[in-house]
């Protein structure tokens, strides 16, 4: 018996078919390429349990077939990222009274490109071209960059079903920020949490009450200084588990670590907390719903100083352009990169609306001075808030002056580290720069400090009204 008994004729004549007689243990990479490659392409099919060469269905009993499942499922979530949309279809038929089964896995093409597979920890892009895989060329990938359709991560379909009793936290969280009030299944359905199958969006899965996967890490520090590095770490936390815990859990930390001042008053006195509640809390709920889920091995990072705050999300404003800093934050505009965790949120009374709720931070710190002044800037893999310690009473030390990491430039200098400092977040003449540094503004100062810099990608160039402006690239370092 072969294949086209089972399926028809017209299925073989597709370039976008493969056979296997079932998925190699040893040598995964051969069949992943395959996945990711009709996830890049237009889509395909791949039947496990049948002869390639001869189209002769070999089959698996109903133990075996689930096992091939199982494995599929396994090493393509482990190894391709994002996950590729497929669905999974056991075919039986009957050999000498036996029922066997044979897979049909249809992958999608997918809407998120280039689709990548990562394999003995080096990432890989292939394309499938005329019934064969192979490496996608440099135009290929920029085409799929540029075609790709951009779809959230939340609102993608996963795998799982939705059940009630797997999100108590959920509705328990809503109940306390709505007056008792009960969240519905309705209401769930209506925001496209799952579909009318039942199959929840992927956005969805992240409130589930024993979520514990990597995608929502989050890591909190509370350092005896200014800034990491020589720094003594006091208190080091870490997180995974479902979005309302996330939140909750860096909310407490934060709580209980935070400095408090006093104002005597005649018959009692007031206690000023470092970090205003609602600032605090609308710079969680921010990071948390604008965080890009589609990173791996990445992490939401909250960061206790001295002096100030920090709240670091992975992934730069979603179709925004790269932000400089800035103490604008009621004017800041940005679109929502998860529709469904902030409709979520918000559904939950603890996210806005509209906007992004940074006006609600700066209304918090309206009574502040300048040197207590929240600010926020984005690079193209992270966004930054910072909230000032309002009972630090110098204020923000040093802020204009980032301490930063970078790798070690070739052919530099011991000047390296204060240029990129000192040209972070504000573009500086070449004079400008060579007086901070205490040195003159000579052509060997130029060419072996500047130019260097800039041939290694460390310094952006840009002409000025006289002469030209230096400033740091934001993609060659980050911040200690």
């Amino acid at each position: 018996m072969i294949i086209s008994d089972l399926i028809g004729q017209t299925n073989l004549e597709s370039a976008e078919v493969e056979f296997k007689r079932q998925l190699e243990r040893e040598k995964t990479e051969n069949w992943l390429k395959t996945v990711a490659g009709f996830s890049n392409a237009e889509g395909g099919t791949l039947y496990v349990g049948v002869e390639d060469g001869t189209h002769r269905l070999i089959g698996f009993g109903r133990e075996k077939a689930d096992a091939e499942r199982n494995f599929f499922n396994n090493q393509v979530n482990e190894h391709i990222s994002p996950r590729p949309e497929y669905r999974i279809e056991f075919l039986p038929y009957e050999n000498n009274g036996r029922e066997l089964f044979v897979l049909k896995i249809a992958v999608a093409e997918s809407p998120i490109k280039p689709i990548i597979l990562k394999y003995n920890g080096v990432p890989a892009i292939y394309m499938r071209r005329q019934g064969f895989t192979n490496g996608a060329s440099y135009e290929e990938i920029i085409r799929m960059s540029v075609r790709s359709q951009a779809s959230a991560y939340d609102i993608l379909p996963s795998q799982k079903v939705y059940r009630k009793d797997h999100f108590q936290k959920l509705f328990q969280f809503y109940s306390e920020h709505n007056d008792g009030r009960q969240l519905t299944d309705k209401a769930l359905r209506s925001l496209g949490f799952f579909d009318e199958n039942g199959t929840l969006a992927n956005g969805a899965v992240l409130f589930q009450d024993d979520y514990n996967g990597e995608k929502t890490a989050l890591q909190c520090s509370l350092f005896a200084g200014f800034h990491k590095g020589s720094e003594r770490i006091v208190s080091l936390k870490r997180f995974s588990g479902n979005l309302t815990d996330s939140i909750q859990f860096a909310q407490e930390f934060v709580q209980q670590r935070m400095n408090y001042s006093v104002i005597k008053q005649p018959e009692a006195h007031i206690d000023i907390p470092a970090y205003p509640q609602r600032a605090l809390t609308e710079g969680i709920i921010n990071a948390v719903a604008h965080r890009d889920y589609f990173l791996d091995g990445t992490q939401i990072q909250i960061d206790m100083f001295r002096d100030r705050l920090e709240i670091s999300s992975p992934g730069g404003f979603f179709q925004g352009e790269r932000l400089e800093k800035t103490y604008d934050l009621a004017n800041i505009i940005s679109k929502r990169r998860n529709e469904l965790i902030c409709n979520v949120l918000v559904c939950c009374k603890v996210m806005e609306a509209a906007g992004t709720g940074f006006d609600k931070i700066a209304e918090e710190y309206r009574e502040a001075d300048e040197t207590h002044r929240p600010y926020i800037f984005s690079a193209s893999d992270h966004f930054t808030l910072v909230l000032p310690d309002l009972t630090y009473y110098e204020g923000l030390a040093n802020s204009d002056f980032p301490v930063l990491e970078f790798v070690p430039v070739s052919k530099g200098t011991e000047y390296d580290a204060k240029v990129l400092s000192y040209c972070y977040y504000q573009a500086r003449k070449a004079g400008e720069i060579a007086s901070f540094l205490g040195i003159s503004d000579s052509s060997y100062y130029r060419t072996t400090i500047l130019h260097n810099l800039v041939e290694q990608g460390y310094l952006i160039q840009s002409k000025a009204t006289r002469g030209f402006r230096y400033k740091t690239n934001p993609d060659a370092v980050r911040l200690a």
